[in-house]
């Protein structure tokens, strides 16, 4: 016997939170751009992770995994129902259970799991939408990068829920249901902004925010003494920032597009500078991740040296982009929205 959920698109985007977020709200009615979900749902950051437990520092450009989901839920007003459980049982049934009434579901996972996954690498934040399954499969929407609309064993699924460790979720499966009467997402693009800017900006800890890009451009410097592997470690922290489902520029490019998106619908000088200068930052990004990608093949700390440089100019246009979101007011609406 197999389960399908009907009118599902099965369209994967860039970032798996998005791209899981964009087929769940689809289904429900609301179709925004993946840009619009991640800048709605406050989505960029920055973390420099490191510790001596793990094998090389990790850099990060969103909040944590499941935030952006939450975000997006409170301010749109929708309802959020987020299951999780350690018991295999129940986790099954708290995903049959909406499947069979005809609702995707949301699974927060391990990707090291899942059968169709090309890079075998612990990722406990992975997340995925669900629309049917049978006695052996589960039916899947992943990002573009992994095949869009995929299917994995139900065993090998099972394994990726209930996996433990860094950034990973107790069987977490969630639905999400549109309010009767929704208000008008255009309402809400300059309460996100200006939370965003407000945690990029005041961050508690300085491995946070544009202070953490600040750490970076100090420590990336010295990342060939840091690798055990540096032909690997490097080109795969690059790897990362720019393609391991980032949307490019370690989410730059997703933050870009949304606040151009913004500015076709809000008449507001901060906002379009906030825009210019993410612009700017997107393709510094990609340019710090190639030079990374130079320094492990090639062994020369100078690229290292030149990254760490742009990672120092980063911390200052992002501040100056933030500081001007976070002034940002709607002044107006665009004559072309």
């Amino acid at each position: 016997m197999t389960t399908i959920v009907k009118d599902i698109e099965p369209r994967g985007l860039r970032h798996c939170e998005t791209t899981a977020l964009g087929v769940l709200l689809r289904h429900e009615g609301l179709d925004l751009s993946e840009p619009m979900l991640f800048g709605l749902g406050s989505g960029l950051s920055f973390v420099y992770w490191d510790s001596k437990a793990m094998p090389f520092p990790f850099l990060g450009g969103r909040v944590k995994p499941f935030d952006l989901t939450r975000n997006l839920a409170a301010r749109l007003g929708l309802t959020l129902l987020v299951e999780e459980t350690t018991s295999p049982r129940k986790a099954w049934a708290n995903v049959t259970a909406p499947l069979d009434a005809g609702r995707p579901v949301g699974l927060q996972l391990d990707s090291y799991h899942l059968d169709y996954f090309r890079t075998k690498a612990h990722f406990g934040g992975h997340v995925v939408a669900m629309y049917g399954y049978n006695e052996h499969d589960a039916h899947l929407v992943d990002t573009d990068q992994q095949g869009g609309a995929v299917r994995t064993s139900l065993a090998a699924l099972a394994l990726a829920r209930a996996e433990r460790g860094p950034m990973t979720a107790r069987n977490r499966s969630f639905t999400i249901t549109l309010p009767s009467h929704p208000l008008p997402w255009q309402n809400q693009i300059v309460p996100a902004i200006r939370s965003c800017a407000d945690a990029f900006l005041t961050a508690p800890i300085t491995n946070l925010g544009h202070r953490g890009i600040e750490k970076a451009a100090k420590l990336v410097p010295g990342w060939l003494r840091r690798a055990a592997d540096p032909q690997q470690d490097l080109p795969q922290a690059a790897l990362l920032m720019e393609k391991g489902g980032t949307g490019g520029a370690l989410f730059r490019v997703l933050y870009r597009d949304f606040l151009d998106e913004c500015t076709r619908i809000i008449d507001n000088d901060d906002l379009r500078t906030g825009h210019r200068l993410y612009s700017e930052a997107a393709v510094l990004w990609t340019d710090v991740s190639t030079l990374i990608t130079k320094a492990g093949e090639s062994g020369d700390a100078n690229h290292l040296q030149q990254a760490g440089a742009l990672l120092h100019d980063l911390s200052r246009i992002e501040r100056e982009a933030m500081e001007a979101l976070q002034r940002v007011e709607t002044a107006g609406t665009s004559s072309d929205a």
